[in-house]
């Protein structure tokens, strides 16, 4: 079914997030710190060979790579993108939002663990190439994945954030659920 990756990814991101609240006071720091260490090798074994799978080639001459300058492009293109949007502000101006409709004042943290959650879960090549995968061939394979990192990610953030960091399950749905929209509205083309 299209759409289950961000269901899936949704899930994990409040489950983690109420898994902090609930048990964040007994995970003790250096325990957090190793979860977000593995968490970090996991990502970063996945980025590399998602990369490399498509930047790299064995053929009969030797290893190609290509693709090399479609990535460099494609990451200063997002980082134009995201500073004409101005994404960070409109993302505090969200948290605030959202601290103020939560009844939230007290919580000092709230809006700074909503960013940096929502950017830590919505940033990166998971993200936007499980979304497209999902919504051209209904595989959320990657997504699945992805949520069980978030689920960990957002476990910890909270324990240390915050309440604000559950909600980045909404910028995470929204996000991930336009690109798979617009993937499967553009898959008869």
């Amino acid at each position: 079914m299209t759409g289950m990756g961000t269901v899936m990814n949704v899930a994990g991101i409040l489950a983690g997030g109420l898994g902090g609240l609930a048990f964040g006071k007994k995970l003790e720091k250096r325990y957090q710190d190793t979860l977000m260490n593995a968490n970090g090798i996991c990502v970063l074994f996945l980025g590399i060979g998602g990369c490399m799978e498509n930047m790299l080639a064995v053929t009969e001459e030797g290893l190609k790579s290509g693709g090399t300058m479609m990535m460099i492009g494609c990451f200063a293109l997002g980082a134009l993108l995201g500073e004409w949007m101005n994404i960070e502000y409109r993302m505090e101006q969200f948290g605030e939002w959202l601290k103020e409709k939560t009844g939230s004042q007290k919580d000092a943290c709230f809006v700074d663990g909503f960013v940096t959650a929502s950017l830590t879960v919505c940033i990166g090549a998971m993200a936007v190439v499980g979304a497209i995968q999902d919504g051209i061939a209904g595989d959320y394979s990657i997504l699945a994945a992805k949520a069980v990192l978030d689920l960990i990610i957002v476990l910890v953030m909270t324990a240390s954030m915050g309440k604000g960091c559950i909600f980045s399950a909404i910028p995470v749905g929204i996000f991930q659920g336009c690109i798979t929209l617009l993937a499967w509205a553009f898959l008869p083309l």
